[in-house]
């Protein structure tokens, strides 16, 4: 029953964080239609950050739910006490990622300064063990070394699609508060472009590491 649990779990969190980047995905273009009245763009701007939330959670739970997967049917080993950890510094980091959001909190906030040193940390984690398990440094089988490195790239394009978007948020804003005018809608449409590749880009990498999952080459 234990197994069947945690399995579930990890199959939500993929279903969550690609169902979740679908919708932002698809609102993302209600957002950037400049024949649409500001007010729809707006509401389908608190849509987008709303609907982002799902994909954002499911990347923090991806590796705790793994990883005690993995433990649990016996292709690693690691002692209940650094599951326990694990478990702890990823619902740590869950929360900083709801403060953010709950609070509108700004790229330049202690908090979201945390949160992007947090997933660094884990990058260059996920990328070590990843890499030693597939050197045969480490004893685990190869397809969970490949999914740890597709966990890293995932989160390696999340932060590219960052710096993308960057431009948005301004312009958003200025839409907001000060009107539509044909250099914002321009600037609005073009960032949110440029990263749409880089989000699908992240959805060819959950198929991947779902299909390591399955396959499971040793």
């Amino acid at each position: 029953m234990t197994t069947a649990l945690i399995s579930l779990m990890h199959v939500l969190v993929f279903v969550y964080w690609l169902g979740g980047d679908l919708g932002a995905f698809y609102t993302s273009r209600m957002i950037s239609d400049p024949t649409r009245p500001v007010a729809a763009r707006i509401a389908a701007a608190q849509a987008l950050t709303a609907l982002d939330m799902a994909p954002r959670t499911a990347l923090i739970l991806t590796l705790p739910t793994g990883l005690t997967l993995a433990s649990v049917v016996g292709h690693i080993s690691l002692p209940p006490a650094s599951l326990a950890l694990i478990w702890g510094l990823s619902l740590g980091w869950m929360w900083l990622a709801w403060r953010i959001h709950i609070k509108h909190l700004r790229p330049g906030s202690v908090v979201r300064r945390l949160d992007l040193g947090i997933r660094g940390v884990v990058l260059a984690g996920l990328i070590g063990v990843g890499g030693a398990i597939v050197a045969g440094a480490v004893s685990a089988p190869l397809f969970v070394g490949l999914k740890l490195l597709v966990l890293a790239a995932a989160i390696a394009t999340g932060l590219w699609v960052r710096q993308l978007i960057a431009p948005f948020g301004p312009a958003f804003e200025a839409l907001v508060t000060m009107g539509q005018t044909p250099q914002g809608d321009k600037i609005i449409s073009q960032s949110l472009a440029r990263a749409r590749p880089a989000v699908m880009l992240i959805w060819m990498l959950l198929l991947t590491a779902a299909f390591l999952g399955f396959w499971r080459p040793q």
